[in-house]
């Protein structure tokens, strides 16, 4: 009988202990599980820029991923191997999509070809580009670029003192950046400028000269600094090198907006679009800036955005 009392008791503390040993395990695990739960998925985006490099993008990213951060979101992004490459984006695109993208933020170096990519997709996922506007996406994030490429002429006209202005023309089949050109076109040959479109800087005798994408503008003033040329740029951009640029008198003026604001609404839009949202986007504010007015207290976001988020 003691016998079997024993063994009795053995099985019953066999039993608590085991009962304890689960209870300080679920203890454990539980929490975690339930914080888990609470917590939303983070929503997987996809940036696809149309350049080889993310450099010129930089405070667009900032203003991304701050908007990322406060939606739930995490970030992939993607660059070319060759620029403007629109064959090489689809492909790219279309393996986020089956992936897992729940939506896309691009700077489409075809917005008519990509738009029928992602038409012709089984997959729906919605896209929000960013300089040009796209048939089908959930909008875009850009200032008016008609309207800049007026401002930008005019400015050109105010200095202007005879001879004929070239137009860098590398729109290709970018609608953004063809519309600035365009309406800066109309806008000097209606104030009786001879024009020219050339692809790329000619050589010789230049008085005036107009880019309309911030990496061409960059480059172009580089190239008058380093071949010590004389002619009036007239550029878009906010970069550094674009800042420094315009502050040294490479450029005589850029049409300016902010990148970070760019980026961020465009996340924002994005993550809208997922959850079910229907908001619209307004064109992005812009201004044309001279090298006087660089150092001007409404232009310091502008121009050196992380200085002045560092400052607060």
């Amino acid at each position: 009988m003691k016998t079997k009392q024993n063994q009795a008791n053995h099985w019953i503390q066999v039993a608590i202990l085991a009962a304890l040993g689960l209870a300080a395990v679920l203890s454990l695990i539980l929490p975690q599980l339930l914080q888990r739960r609470r917590e939303p998925q983070l929503l997987s985006l996809s940036v696809m820029l149309r350049d080889t490099d993310s450099s010129g993008w930089s405070v667009a990213r900032q203003g991304m991923e701050q908007a990322a951060d406060e939606l739930g979101a995490e970030l992939r992004f993607l660059t070319l191997t060759a620029a403007n490459d629109s064959a090489e984006q689809e492909a790219l695109l279309l393996r986020e999509i089956n992936g897992g993208a729940a939506a896309l933020v691009v700077v489409p170096a075809d917005p008519a070809a990509l738009s029928a990519a992602l038409n012709s997709w089984l997959v729906v996922c919605p896209a929000v580009t960013l300089e040009s506007p796209m048939e089908g996406a959930a909008g875009v994030v850009s200032p008016d670029n008609a309207l800049l490429g007026r401002q930008l002429a005019e400015a050109l006209l105010e200095d202007w003192d005879g001879g004929g202005v070239v137009l860098l023309d590398t729109a290709q089949s970018r609608g953004g950046v063809a519309d600035r050109l365009a309406a800066a076109e109309e806008t000097l040959a209606g104030a009786g400028v001879p024009v020219a479109r050339e692809e790329l800087l000619p050589e010789g005798d230049v008085r005036w000269v107009m880019a309309f994408e911030p990496t061409v503008t960059q480059r172009t003033a580089e190239e008058k600094e380093t071949e010590g040329r004389d002619f009036a740029l007239y550029g878009v951009g906010t970069t550094t090198a674009i800042t420094a640029q315009l502050e040294r008198g490479s450029i005589a003026a850029i049409a300016a907006w902010s990148d970070y604001a760019a980026g961020f609404l465009a996340v924002r839009r994005a993550v809208d679009a997922v959850r079910g949202g229907t908001g619209t986007l307004t064109p992005l504010p812009f201004s044309v800036l001279r090298r006087e007015d660089i150092y001007a207290p409404e232009n310091q976001k502008l121009l050196f955005p992380v200085m002045s988020s560092s400052g607060r």
